[in-house]
């Protein structure tokens, strides 16, 4: 216990020289010229400086713990203090900040808590303005949560006192330096085979694609995968809250939407730039999720010339996904019967993904379904391919597998019309789905 306390001590003390260190380093260095410098270059003339600041304190420290503070005090100068380390880590998939002294990683799809902390709450906070502000947005009393990115794509969440209880939130989902793409799912078993090839041939054929999942299950990742078949010469348009889309091709027109000032103006929503987007003259809109009434503005473009359009939305079940558009219609302020929702949902709409994160932390496809029509007031949906949950192994991760319901698909036609031949095989049931 004595042993525990006495490093909790000596670790609370290099903190707070960090942060001593930090301060006095900003007062002596030229912070206009660090924007002109190389960080090797930076590295060395704050090496020099940081030493002197050193030789201040009285402080005695080791080789590794000298050489640990000039490189978190580099961190505070030049990226985002005690989170660096974990965002160089390549096995850590989310960052969750609760407070300045409690900070969560997800590795392998398990949380587990690290020994990461900040000085304060004033110093978490400098760290969250910093982020909010590289994208032009702002965190404070009036404005207290804030949807941002990092320059690597990573998407963040803050949400600041006093609608945080115990401290500032950060939540930071962490995006590959090398996009997934379908190989890569395919050779982490998310999705088989087969099914990479029948979506191949989906988005080839320009059907509109409805790509479903709740929280952290891998909507983005999957989207940016399925994308990734659509045709070099094609003009795409992204729509998203925070930009995170990661598209390889060419020719991609990036929209991203705008909060309003602090007089509350200057607003630009999803659904102003789905507007704008249909004057853009594109071949496909890609929006990386709909929450409100861009909905019925996503529908609109899919049902007039926009075919192979993509979007994602939160939802448990494929079934529930179009519960959710159809209500979102409703968000839009346009007067519409649900009969009439759900026939615009019915022929936008090819393609239903159901995307999950089974109970062990792995993401999987769960199902792929096609809307064949109406039948009365109901859209009609047919499962094509299912997993099939059948328990755990000895490891506690779950046992299943994929599965054809033998249904063969009405896309088919569309395909082989655009000269894509798919084997009759892919859809038999009796068949192993790899």
């Amino acid at each position: 216990m004595a042993q525990a306390g006495a490093e909790s001590t000596r670790s609370a003390a290099l903190l707070s020289l960090k942060v001593q260190v930090h301060r006095e380093l900003l007062d002596e260095i030229n912070l206009a010229q660090l924007d002109k410098m190389s960080r090797a270059q930076i590295e060395t003339e704050a090496g020099d400086v940081i030493a002197n600041i050193l030789g201040r304190h009285q402080m005695a420290l080791t080789a590794a713990e000298r050489r640990l503070l000039v490189s978190d005090v580099l961190d505070e100068l030049l990226g985002l203090g005690p989170l660096e380390p974990l965002l160089q880590d390549g096995t850590i998939t989310d960052i969750l900040v609760n407070g300045h002294d409690t900070v969560f990683v997800e590795r392998m799809g398990v949380l587990e808590k690290v020994a990461t902390r900040f000085k304060d709450e004033r110093h978490l906070f400098r760290i969250i303005q910093k982020i909010a502000s590289g994208v032009g947005r702002r965190i404070d009393e009036s404005s207290p949560f804030v949807d941002a990115r990092l320059p690597d794509g990573s998407r963040v969440n803050a949400i600041a006192p006093p609608l945080a209880l115990d401290g500032s939130l950060l939540s930071i989902r962490k995006f590959s330096h090398i996009p997934i793409n379908m190989a890569k799912l395919v050779e982490f078993g998310s999705v088989p085979v087969a099914i990479a090839e029948v979506l191949q041939g989906v988005v080839a054929a320009r059907r509109n694609i409805l790509i479903s999942g709740g929280t952290g299950s891998g909507k983005t990742t999957l989207l940016n995968a399925v994308s990734s078949y659509i045709d070099e010469r094609e003009r795409i348009v992204t729509i998203e809250d925070s930009a995170e889309l990661q598209l390889q091709q060419a020719h991609v027109a990036r929209l991203e939407t705008r909060p309003a000032n602090i007089e509350g103006k200057g607003e630009v929503t999803q659904r102003d730039l789905v507007k704008n987007a249909l004057r853009m003259r594109p071949d496909r809109i890609i929006i990386g999720e709909v929450r409100a009434g861009e909905a019925f503005d996503m529908l609109q473009a899919m049902n007039t010339g926009h075919d192979g359009s993509m979007t994602t939305v939160h939802a448990n079940t494929a079934r529930d996904a179009l519960a959710r558009v159809e209500q979102m219609i409703s968000m839009s302020g346009i007067e519409m019967s649900p009969r009439a929702a759900r026939a615009q949902i019915a022929s936008a709409i090819n393609v239903v993904v159901q995307i999950g994160r089974l109970s062990d932390g792995r993401r999987r496809l769960l199902s792929l379904s096609e809307i064949t029509g109406m039948e009365g007031e109901i859209v009609t949906m047919q499962d094509i391919f299912i997993f099939r949950m059948s328990g755990r192994d000895a490891d506690n991760r779950v046992i299943g597998h994929f599965e054809a319901t033998g249904i063969r698909p009405k896309f088919l036609d569309t395909l082989q019309s655009h000269g894509i031949e798919l084997s009759p095989d892919l859809f038999r049931p009796d068949r192993p789905v790899n």
